[in-house]
């Protein structure tokens, strides 16, 4: 049985038989169900093999952010695995229903888990969890980050699509494994850096990188997720500036040599890197905090 400091708000578990279709039973497509007790089978899929897709959602407030581009590269996602394309008008009431449910906080933390499900059945697991975030305050004030080699080229999407550059799957040992490093390196996060010597992305966030009146992130093209926060932000910046963020293949120079650089996700937000190995980069707070509104939805 699991159990949660009195302090913080128990999280909330929905179960999503629907996420594929009607469920066979004819029940309900969702429901809450709960969190303190055993659900998940010991056969399903992403317990043997951490065969399954995911997303993680922030809420601010009450209110989840990206929704819908959220769930289009969940779907996405299982199509490049071959599991069956989820629902997603269940998925979104799912999500909703979960948020509902939680206790009132300001940041939210809503994962989204798509698996192939018990083996044999051919019938996807699904379910929605929704927790506190964590406190990523310390990050979201500036971060050292480690750059590591992901012994990939950028071309790895187009030669080895079988590798699943691109897209956001459960099999996160390796990802997990270079946070791990990176701490043993006295930093915070990573950068992974492509065979070919372009910069790409982090663990579990997206590069963002400002050179002037320029901001510039790695194209989906060189393997990397297509990243939520930084649509959020280009569209931002276009109606601000006329000009949003333009896609280009980067060497570890063009970050270091910038005017600023962060590491994006939908719940961590902007968080500015101070120093890339030991390569110190200037961090400007106003144009962080605003990006952080942006994130959050407040403008």
């Amino acid at each position: 049985m699991t159990t949660h400091s009195p302090d913080v708000p128990a999280p909330v578990l929905i179960l999503v038989p629907g996420a594929a279709g009607a469920p066979a039973d004819g029940g309900a497509r969702f429901h809450v169900a709960d969190e303190t007790a055993p659900q998940l089978a010991v056969t399903d899929l992403v317990a043997t093999r951490g065969d399954g897709v995911f997303e993680t959602i922030g809420a601010f407030d009450g209110v989840p952010v990206n929704v819908i581009p959220h769930l289009e590269r969940l779907a996405r996602s299982a199509a490049m695995v071959d599991l069956p394309a989820p629902d997603l008008e269940t998925v979104v009431g799912a999500v909703e229903a979960a948020i509902a449910a939680h206790e009132p906080v300001s940041e939210l933390s809503v994962r989204v888990m798509y698996t192939r499900g018990i083996e044999g059945t051919g019938t996807p697991t699904c379910w929605i969890h929704a927790r506190v975030s964590d406190d990523w305050a310390p990050y979201r004030a500036g971060m050292k980050v480690a750059l590591l080699d992901r012994g990939l080229p950028t071309t790895s999407a187009q030669t080895s699509p079988w590798l699943l550059p691109g897209a956001k799957t459960l099999s996160y040992a390796v990802n997990m494994a270079a946070v791990r490093e990176a701490k043993r390196r006295g930093a915070a996060d990573v950068l992974f850096v492509a065979s070919d010597g372009y910069v790409l992305e982090g663990p579990t966030s997206t590069l963002l990188v400002r050179r002037g009146d320029e901001f510039l992130t790695t194209p989906v093209s060189a393997g990397v997720l297509a990243g939520t926060s930084v649509r959020s932000l280009s569209d931002h910046l276009e109606a601000e500036r006329g000009t949003g963020v333009r896609e280009q293949l980067m060497t570890i120079e063009d970050v270091t040599g910038s005017d600023g650089a962060w590491l994006l996700s939908s719940t961590r937000l902007a968080a500015p890197i101070t120093h890339l190995d030991e390569a110190e980069l200037p961090v400007d707070r106003a144009l962080t905090a605003r990006f952080q509104q942006v994130l959050t939805g407040a403008i």
